[in-house]
């Protein structure tokens, strides 16, 4: 054999015992910058959006953990769950239920209504939850048809609760609005929904500078309002730990736009017509007469316990 084909062949041989172990080692969905790196492809993130991946905690999937991926740019935010398989090689984005229980659980667990606004009859099988915005316009409208149509076509089989979920980077004074409503709230329950109407109704004609004068031109016109009271709790914002504790629930709810609906958890996070709102009422009216696990009379609400007294409801649910 010739010297050249000699080491032709030693060359062949030592490439081919070398291939295997120079592979590009295979990435993995638990390695927080390999899996940063892969969202942002999927998605098209732009280096701007900051992306902070959390870590892994248990899923409900055997052999898959989850771990969400928090993306933001200024004010907006959005979180993305994934599930991934403990070697880590394998993504999933889906929704997990559990045929033995509500689909929609997670959010239903998540839906505090104790000391909040509240319309309609205690116990009623089917709760709606919005999150608004006072300075929103599509608000405005689905506050408008839920006060025009509910209580009339639903007397005794539905409650309403109110949420604030102000847009602080959008709009200028919803967060005033959202504490003054809270300051109505707590001087008068019932007063609230005079002054959601109100301010909905006058939402054109309010700026940031002309909000607090607008509402106390509105409390002069109200006898359970006591006007000066009013004035004291907006100046000091009293209520604005109330608002920032709705925010922070509709966050961990993933909302990010108003109006949002809750329908016994079921989530309307677009602008709903009444006859379609009124078709997943009725429906749920039906289905809550055997599964009793939504609504107001599924043997959730939460109790004050007191030693030595009767179990009571908390303020504010009648």
């Amino acid at each position: 054999m010739s010297r050249t084909l000699l080491l032709s062949v030693t060359a062949a041989l030592l490439f081919a015992a070398a291939g295997p172990s120079q592979d590009v080692q295979k990435k993995s969905a638990l390695d927080k910058a390999a899996l940063e790196a892969y969202v942002r492809h999927l998605y098209v993130m732009k280096p701007e959006i900051k992306v902070q991946v959390a870590d892994p905690k248990p899923s409900q999937v055997p052999g898959f953990v989850e771990v969400v991926v928090h993306a933001s740019l200024g004010n907006a935010s959005q979180d993305f769950p994934f599930l991934v398989s403990k070697d880590g090689s394998k993504i999933l984005q889906a929704a997990v239920y559990d045929i033995n229980s509500n689909p929609f659980k997670p959010d239903l667990d998540k839906l505090k209504t104790e000391f909040q606004p509240s319309l309609g009859t205690p116990g009623a099988p089917v709760v709606l939850v919005t999150f608004s915005d006072f300075e929103c316009p599509h608000c405005k409208d689905e506050a408008v048809m839920l006060r025009q149509n509910l209580l009339t076509a639903y007397p005794t089989q539905v409650r309403l609760y109110a949420k604030d979920f102000p847009l602080d980077s959008i709009h200028q004074w919803a967060r005033p609005a959202a504490i003054a409503g809270r300051c109505v709230f707590r001087q008068n329950a019932s007063s609230f929904w005079s002054y959601s109407d109100w301010i909905f109704a006058h939402q054109a004609d309010i700026t940031a500078p002309n909000l607090k004068d607008k509402v106390m031109e509105w409390a002069k016109g109200e006898k359970d309002i006591d006007v000066l009271q009013l004035g004291r709790c907006m100046d000091t914002k009293a209520t604005e730990a109330e608002v920032d504790k709705n925010v922070a629930e509709g966050r961990a709810l993933d909302i990010n736009a108003t109006p949002t609906l809750f329908v016994n958890g079921r989530r309307i996070a677009q602008v709903i017509d009444w006859t379609n709102l009124r078709g997943i009422i009725d429906y749920e009216i039906e289905y809550q007469k055997t599964a009793k696990n939504a609504g107001e009379d599924c043997g959730c609400e939460l109790k004050l316990d007191v030693p030595g007294t009767p179990q009571k409801t908390l303020p504010f649910k009648k």
